[in-house]
């Protein structure tokens, strides 16, 4: 598993998530999803991103969109 696989696997999860807190606990959760949408449009222009250096850190392999 290569960083770009990673990510996209930790903002699926991430979504998952916060839309099951939103539902079971409260309401109030669906800003987490909103966070988590806004930081993968900024990762999309920008190229830089949090969880990647979490990543890179960890050692999983470098992939093609984040190098």
């Amino acid at each position: 598993m290569n960083i770009d696989r990673a990510l996209l696997m930790f903002a699926g999860i991430m979504i998952l998530v916060s839309l099951l807190l939103t539902h079971f606990v409260h309401a109030g959760f669906v800003w987490f999803t909103v966070f988590i949408a806004a930081n993968m449009m900024q990762a999309s222009v920008t190229g830089f991103c949090p969880a990647v250096m979490i990543f890179r850190k960890l050692g999983i392999k470098k992939g093609c969109a984040f190098e």
